[in-house]
């Protein structure tokens, strides 16, 4: 692996196969069967719901995410006030690509997603017309023209989602905020809302159904995630960091980092060690660059080349 890019310790078999109960095969393809008419009816619909007055538009988001996350069997529990409008950096740990319609559910939001993600089949059609915003993976020098791109979306008053962490985590440990995204809410002068996702089991435990790590295949994440039982998606609004209240990235990435590690509770499992922190590039200005793994939503900055993981 490249050394620019932040890894995590979590894979598939030892964070996705801790898994509770199991719903019978009949009801997976079922469950299957039911997001994917879902998706289909969204890209068939998705030109006539850019047409809708904003607050409108908003509803029909939620109401579609909340069904598909439901159609998989996952039930979503909400902590906390949405707020009122206006842009705002949104930005929470990363366990699954379903933290995308779990944020989506809750608060509408354009994300910041690799650029791979056009040419996929559905899912890039969706997010080309849900105003996704693409960073360049393979282009370092890309970074500053993508920070400025979220700061007009900022400034025009959209809600823009980005996972600092720069990759999977299964919730049972977590990584470093990256810094890069945090200086276009310096530039556009928005507050900063956190945010906690956990995906549970009935017994409160993490579901290790919904995480999406390591080489995980996304046709095994599905089949997982609708063969599970009982599980529930949380997801916590923290306090907003107000504009203002942190001169810089570094501090501004330090304390929404803090604020999710309180609500995350107690720390991680042993053996599952948090993403330690390292000598960023960025301390030298330099640039950053984006992660390669599919489930990287968010670009990293340049390491030493002794080094696999660098805050951004």
């Amino acid at each position: 692996m490249s050394s620019w890019l932040p890894t995590s310790p979590c894979s598939p078999g030892t964070c996705a196969g801790r898994r509770g109960s199991r719903a019978s095969v009949p009801r997976a393809v079922l469950r299957l069967a039911a997001a994917l008419a879902l998706m289909t009816a969204c890209v068939l619909g998705a030109a006539a719901v850019g047409l809708l007055p904003a607050g409108r538009r908003d509803a029909v988001v939620r109401a579609w995410c909340t069904a598909l996350l439901r159609a998989l069997g996952i039930r979503i529990t909400r902590h906390g006030s949405p707020g009122g409008d206006g842009g705002r950096l949104i930005v929470a740990n990363h366990i699954s690509w379903l933290d995308i319609p779990l944020v989506l559910a809750v608060l509408p939001s354009r994300m910041l997603a690799k650029s791979d993600l056009r040419t996929w089949p559905v899912l890039g059609r969706l997010a080309r017309r849900a105003g996704t915003l693409f960073i360049e993976r393979d282009r370092i020098r890309a970074l500053p023209a993508t920070i400025e791109d979220i700061t007009h979306a900022l400034l025009t008053g959209d809600r823009v989602t980005v996972f600092p962490e720069g990759s999977t985590w299964c919730g049972r440990a977590r990584g470093t905020f990256h810094r890069a995204a945090f200086q276009s809410a310096l530039d556009a002068r928005v507050p900063v809302q956190p945010l906690h996702l956990a995906y549970l089991r009935g017994d409160g435990g993490p579901a290790g159904e919904a995480a999406f790590v390591g080489d995980d295949p996304l046709t095994a994440s599905l089949w997982r995630i609708a063969r599970a039982r009982g599980v529930r998606a949380e997801i916590t609004l923290l306090p907003r960091i107000p504009p203002g209240r942190h001169a810089d990235r570094r501090d501004l990435a330090a304390a929404a980092q803090a604020a999710v590690a309180a609500a995350a509770g107690p720390a991680p499992l042993p053996g599952v060690p948090d993403q330690p922190a390292a000598p960023s590039a960025t301390d030298r200005d330099s640039a950053k660059r984006p992660a390669a793994s599919v489930h990287h939503w968010v670009n990293s900055s340049p390491a030493a080349a002794s080094s696999l993981r660098t805050p951004s």
